[in-house]
């Protein structure tokens, strides 16, 4: 990332990147992390392990919506409910619409109660993300079952408040879920009670195509 930085930004700077020696990232069970190597320390207070880790790029959008992503409990953003929903109406609702998108991970209902943040004290009906075991790691889409399970309270709740609309770190002009995302496609297509997964695909592959093109040049390993 940072080589794509700096020739893209045309950034006039020293730059070194230090290479690790016998990494393998897509060696199981850990996939670029030394399980039982090394001590996990945490970058974020909610940011707890790796199965965290490996769901973030999908769960990191509930920041944007007034669902709960298990703030104040031991399994933060591995997970997301609220005490109004129906957690295992939502996982077959997710299963129905677009069973492919949900492979290299299991899902699995829950409760839990935050201790601050969303729905702090509240007993919340969820959904937890698990991707140990045979987790799958090419496999995992986790931005796809994030937005898979947001459609699939859209369908099941028509009207239910999943959006928030507060000021999210330096914008005060747009959804925190538009900032999130870098736009409105993806709600735009939550909202949409035409559009498909497929539709959602069609928007989307080209730029992660042409994303995994770019980047060619800067991996270092």
């Amino acid at each position: 990332m940072g080589l794509w930085f700096i020739r893209t930004l045309k950034l006039d700077i020293e730059y070194r990147v230090v290479e690790l020696q016998g990494w393998q990232p897509d060696a199981a069970p850990g996939f670029g992390r030394p399980l039982g190597e090394r001590a996990w320390i945490n970058p974020s207070p909610n940011a707890p392990n790796l199965w965290m880790a490996r769901a973030y790029a999908g769960t990191v959008m509930l920041e944007g919506t007034t669902l709960s992503e298990g703030r104040g409990t031991t399994r933060s953003l591995e997970m997301f409910g609220a005490p109004d929903i129906d957690a295992r109406a939502v996982m077959k609702e997710m299963l129905t619409l677009a069973p492919q998108w949900l492979r290299g991970c299991r899902l699995r209902n829950c409760w839990f109660e935050p201790t601050f943040h969303k729905h702090v004290g509240k007993l919340c009906n969820g959904v937890q993300i698990h991707t140990e075991g045979d987790y799958d790691h090419q496999a995992f889409k986790p931005w796809r079952t994030q937005a898979l399970a947001f459609k699939a309270i859209r369908r099941l709740y028509p009207d239910y408040p999943l959006w928030r609309d507060f000021a999210y770190e330096y914008e005060r002009g747009k959804l925190a879920i538009d900032v999130i995302n870098g736009g409105p496609l993806l709600r735009d297509w939550v909202d949409d009670a035409c559009a498909t997964p497929q539709d959602l695909d069609t928007l989307a592959i080209p730029d992660e195509q042409a994303w995994l093109n770019q980047r060619q040049g800067y991996l270092c390993y």
